[in-house]
């Protein structure tokens, strides 16, 4: 009867109502329990699904939690297959897989640490005397807590043992590699990654792991020239201990009591017999360091450096030298470099062959002075002839570098993360502006146009920038007009005239998106192009508080136009740059030609990010000059994004006339004689500046597919372009 009785209710026949009442006083301690195990398997799927990987991660990576010693344990069998020697010929388009990797929107490799287990051999002896160091447990924990991390295997492009490598003193080499070999995914290595700080051992000191390791990525300390696979392998810092345990306070950049400074203490004694013979030459300028004989060993001591009976506290002492030497000892690596770049001072670098950690994507040169082992007795008058600027931007990017790159396992670890993202998503990687310049900029709020991502921009429609001073009654036209534009999002109003109020807000016209006015601190004409934060779209309207001509529909079209070519300037007013032989220089024409290669910001869309280049980036003296001179600021806009693009600028409808009746000459910047004269001068001006002339001239116009035609208007999408 049961099975009629759910026959009825799933049909709703007219039987279905009578039966439902006896169906439910019959089974309703049973639907009660159903009901509440569904409810509780539902509970625990959500808290599954949407518990951060974070906590899941930590738990299994805290050596607190005790996790270690809870490892299943693993017997190597003394047949196990060892990996090969490990191909110097790897690049990543031979011995990595990068179609594991795939597509996704936010262009990041997934990357998966395998669980973590106690390897030992047939007589339960571990294949490291340490087992997981705190080190490399801070290192995977790092990972497991970012969005590199994945807990599904299947969807992983990266794989990291949680077999700790990073110190070669402590691992038997046979059965580490038997280890690795085990593994379920090793594939020869193929996309597996390796931390290793210190190589090789007595009595050769390779400069990579011996470790055999098939094809696997390493990420190294000590690399040299001859074991570094370039595009390959990452090249890391060796940790130094007293980054976690000292916190040197950042120093202002100057000189320091001391010239140079040398605090290692195991250098080799022909190394320091010629320091020796420089701080005899030079005398206090030169600071020489070695360990304290009259202390016991131990934490106590690694904090003390001694000189003549005289106790200093290192690393303090490395904030008192502008330079600091950092020599090769057994291993190019050193932990010493991490100790100098935190406090401040320039490392003076002396390791031939020695790749120097990050150097894929670091620009050392900006933050150190590498000198060839053989000019060590050049030392002295080689750092004398740096001027003092360089040396304090040196000293600021060697903090600068320690903070991003070298304070913390978490850093070293995400930064070679990010090293290979790069290289698999090239058209996502962050520049050199991004590795090398302290942020002083918010650009992760701006994408660069010149790599456009594979979907399309995420705020939709344009913000309209009206640059203004005092002409209410022309600015509230313009307004007006550009509201009536179906793709405006916001419009943002730079108030630029510092000895009068802009109107109330009950005066504004009323529009139909956001309007914010920024009242600016000086009158300059590059406020029009500051990246401000209200600037929320990816394009851009610049325009006139005296451009009432335009019609919605050519506005409208031009931001179409924009978002095929979001690397370009889109816009109205065209102009072109002629070589007068006569003058032998570069002349402005404003007359109708055929040509362009300008079109002036006084109504032109571009993308934000050519904002943050105009406001940070503008070669030498061209902003400023440009403030000065209260002109040429479109100018220096074209120059700008031609340069970085190589591309013209693209004209769009026919319109050539763009004066505005009401407008007198008194008011306008551009109507006197001498206005025209000074943009010449300015092209000549950016034109030296930027060492070349960047300005592409075009023939080239785009208008609506049925512009022209004879064709009803209201079947056309923009029937209203206007005439000349």
């Amino acid at each position: 009867r049961g099975a009629s009785v759910m026959y009825a209710s799933g049909k709703y026949s007219s039987r279905g109502p009578a039966l439902i009442p006896r169906m439910k006083t019959k089974h309703r301690i049973y639907y009660i329990a159903l009901f509440s195990v569904v409810l509780l398997g539902l509970i625990a799927t959500g808290m599954f699904q949407f518990w951060p990987h974070s906590i899941e991660s930590s738990a299994e990576w805290t050596l607190e939690k005790g996790s270690v010693h809870d490892a299943p344990l693993i017997r190597l069998p003394a047949s196990s297959p060892i990996p090969e020697r490990g191909d110097l010929s790897c690049r990543m388009h031979t011995c990595f897989d990068v179609y594991r990797c795939g597509y996704n929107p936010k262009n990041k490799i997934k990357v998966y640490i395998y669980a973590l287990q106690r390897f030992v051999d047939e007589f339960g002896v571990p294949i490291s005397s340490t087992g997981l160091s705190r080190e490399y447990n801070d290192l995977l924990s790092a990972i497991s807590d970012s969005d590199f991390y994945t807990d599904d295997v299947t969807r992983a492009c990266l794989f990291i043992p949680s077999i700790d490598v990073l110190n070669q003193n402590s691992l038997r080499i046979r059965e580490t590699a038997q280890a690795l070999a085990m593994l379920p995914r090793w594939d020869k290595g193929m996309n597996h990654l390796l931390f290793n700080m210190l190589p090789g051992g007595p009595p050769d000191y390779n400069t990579a792991l011996d470790v055999p390791r098939d094809r696997a990525l390493l990420a190294g300390g000590g690399f040299s020239t001859w074991t570094y696979r370039q595009g390959y392998d990452v090249s890391i810092p060796v940790y130094s201990p007293l980054s976690a345990d000292v916190l040197l306070p950042e120093r202002h950049p100057g000189p320091r009591r001391y010239f140079i400074l040398s605090s290692q203490t195991a250098i080799h004694r022909e190394y320091r017999a010629e320091l020796e013979r420089l701080k005899e030459e030079n005398g206090e300028a030169l600071l020489l360091l070695d360990k304290c004989s009259n202390l016991s060993q131990g934490a106590a001591s690694a904090r003390k450096r001694c000189c003549k009976g005289q106790v200093y506290d290192y690393p303090q002492i490395l904030q008192e030298s502008s330079f600091c030497v950092v020599l090769r000892g057994a291993r190019l690596g050193q932990a010493a470099l991490s100790d100098v770049l935190q406090a401040g001072c320039v490392p003076v670098i002396l390791a031939d062959s020695y790749i120097l950690p990050f150097s894929e994507v670091l620009d050392w040169k900006r933050a150190s002075v590498v000198i060839p082992e053989e000019k060590l007795s050049e030392m002295y008058t080689i750092l004398k002839s740096i001027p003092h600027r360089q040396v304090e931007e040196m000293q600021r990017q060697a903090r600068w570098f320690w903070e991003a790159y070298f304070s913390s396992m978490k850093a070293i670890g995400l930064t070679t993360l990010q090293i290979i993202n790069d290289r698999i998503y090239p058209y996502a990687a962050r520049t050199y502006e991004q590795w090398n310049n302290p942020p002083v900029v918010k650009w992760s709020s701006v994408n660069s146009p010149l790599f456009l991502p594979l979907i399309p921009p995420r705020a939709p429609g344009f913000t309209a920038v009206v640059l203004t001073y005092d002409r209410i009654e022309s600015l509230f036209r313009v307004i007006t007009e550009i509201s009536k534009v179906p793709s405006l999002a916001k419009l943002l109003i730079v108030w630029n005239n510092q000895n009068k109020s802009p109107p109330e807000e009950s005066l504004w016209p009323k529009v139909g998106v956001p309007l914010k006015v920024v009242r600016t601190k000086e009158n300059k004409l590059s406020n029009r192009f500051f990246p401000y934060d209200e600037i929320e779209t990816e394009a851009v309207l610049a325009i006139d508080d005296d451009i009432i001509m335009l019609t919605s529909d050519e506005l409208q079209f031009g931001y179409e136009v924009w978002r095929e070519f979001p690397d370009r300037l889109v816009g109205y007013p065209g102009r072109l740059h002629l070589w007068d032989h006569e003058m032998g220089k570069w002349k402005y024409e404003s007359e109708w030609t055929n040509e362009v290669s300008m079109v002036l910001t006084g109504a032109a869309f571009y993308h934000k990010y050519f904002n943050y280049l105009y406001t940070y980036k503008m070669p030498g003296d061209i902003k400023n000059w440009v403030d000065a001179h209260m002109n040429c600021e479109d100018i220096a806009m074209n120059f700008l994004v031609a340069n970085i693009t190589g591309k013209a600028p693209i004209k769009v409808t026919p319109r050539k006339k763009f004066k505005c009746p009401e407008c007198t000459a008194i008011d306008g910047l551009s109507l006197d004689q001498t206005h025209m004269v000074e943009r010449s001068e300015c092209i000549n001006k950016f034109a030296s500046v930027f060492g070349t002339m960047p300005l592409k001239v075009v023939e080239h116009r785009a208008d609506p597919v049925l512009y022209k035609d004879d064709f009803p208007e209201k079947l056309k999408s923009f029937p209203n372009i206007g005439s000349l």
